[in-house]
């Protein structure tokens, strides 16, 4: 089978570390069948000058082509409207594609859009035009934010219940599909897998030590992601706070970066080297700092099913994240963590404190948090992709299972 994958969230030579979950999963697709990728990046006139203020501007330089991952990646630049052009969006991306898809027309089984807009937007457009088959691949924010806003939910209402199948990664964002007239019986749940080469329990001591923090025995909390305001960063801060006056061994790690950065920083300035902020790190650090800590924590205000915290289960670790989305699938059991509610500051503290305090196994954890990993995950996705192209469904699932035999002798 033959797979043309379109999504604005991918790696590219400017943001490497950009969406690491859909580079696993479509690079394990791509053991399994034909893939290539379409990664468009937003262009507007000028935007090199206004690369302080713009993703466009700092997106400039990156190259048309590129190998991702054992992928062929082209970056076809997509016209964008800073600010106010949000509605317009599917419409010039639906343009901006057609050159790259009229060359590849006919080389392909099934188009396959990741992010519901504007990428399942036009991709549905783009596959009616061109007579493929199109599933969309629902992710979270895609559809808990995005489709909140009037404008984009009429598109998405159109566009959705077009599609050959729907792939969500939670049931709460298959729910989701369904409210805007997507059939029950053509969404899928696919949910994201884990390396576990990667992340495994690790001895805590040489975690610390491997990260030139040696001797360290304080409690650490760990945050990996955006540092924004809707993963809960502007409640972080102030929890953080109130648990460390009561508690004088905890200790905060935030691994990553964003607009809320600065924010959080001065609300903590006063804590010292109890609040330590690192900055974005290489994807492959990660394990390291799940080793390292005590807990995980992501308070955002809305998800999918996010990857970090299945990372951080599977790496032994537990979490504390708010109830949204398909959290509540993954924290399932109070043994792997506590779940508080949106905007609960103090709510966050307790949990904080709580889950820190409590003994725990770092086996049993990843035990009782297992998933599969992304050879797993692109073989269900694999089947569902057949499915568009009209196989039924036990033939699918069945080719999907003697591709990766055929992949697995292979390797």
């Amino acid at each position: 089978m033959r797979v043309l994958v379109m999504t604005k969230i991918f790696p590219n030579a400017a943001e490497p570390l950009s969406a690491p979950f859909n580079r696993q999963q479509i690079a394990a697709l791509g053991r399994r069948c034909e893939v290539e990728v379409l990664a468009p990046i937003p262009w507007f006139p000028g935007a090199r000058l206004f690369s302080r203020w713009s993703s466009a501007g700092r997106l400039g330089d990156v190259p048309r082509a590129a190998r991702i991952d054992g992928l062929d990646v082209e970056h076809p630049r997509t016209p964008y409207l800073p600010r106010f052009g949000h509605a317009l969006s599917a419409a010039l991306y639906t343009v901006s594609m057609v050159p790259a898809l009229r060359k590849r027309r006919g080389r392909f089984d099934v188009l396959l859009g990741t992010w519901a807009y504007p990428d399942g937007v036009a991709a549905v457009a783009l596959g009616r035009a061109l007579g493929m088959p199109t599933v969309v691949k629902l992710h979270g924010s895609d559809m808990d934010v995005l489709s909140k806003r009037p404008s984009l939910r009429r598109q998405l209402a159109w566009a959705l219940p077009q599609a050959a199948r729907v792939v969500a990664v939670s049931r709460a964002l298959g729910d989701e599909a369904a409210a805007l007239g997507v059939p029950r019986d053509r969404i899928d749940l696919v949910t994201n897998g884990v390396d576990g080469e990667l992340f495994h329990p690790r001895d805590r001591a040489a975690a610390r030590a491997e990260l030139g923090r040696a001797g360290d025995t304080r409690k650490w909390i760990l945050f990996v992601g955006r540092v924004e305001a809707d993963k809960g960063m502007l409640e972080l801060g102030p929890a953080f706070a109130k648990l460390a006056a009561a508690n004088p061994h905890a200790a905060l790690f935030v691994v990553g970066d964003g607009k809320a950065r600065a924010a959080m920083e001065e609300t903590l300035r006063p804590l010292g080297d109890r609040a330590v902020f690192l900055g974005a790190r290489p994807f492959a650090e990660v394990p390291v700092w799940m080793g390292a800590c005590d807990l995980l924590t992501l308070p955002s205000h809305h998800e999918g099913t996010p990857n970090v915290l299945l990372e951080a289960l599977t790496a032994g670790r537990r979490v504390v994240a708010t109830r949204v989305g398909g959290i509540p699938d993954v924290v399932h059991r109070p043994e792997l963590g506590a779940l508080v509610d949106v905007g609960d500051t103090d709510g966050l503290a307790a949990a904080l404190g709580e889950v820190l305090a409590a003994p725990y196994d770092g086996a049993a954890i990843a035990a009782l948090g297992a998933r599969g990993g992304w050879d797993e995950s692109a073989a269900r996705l694999e089947a569902v992709l057949r499915r568009a192209c009209g196989a039924p469904a036990a033939e699918a699932a069945a080719g999907a299972a003697g591709r990766g035999k055929v992949a697995a002798g292979a390797n």
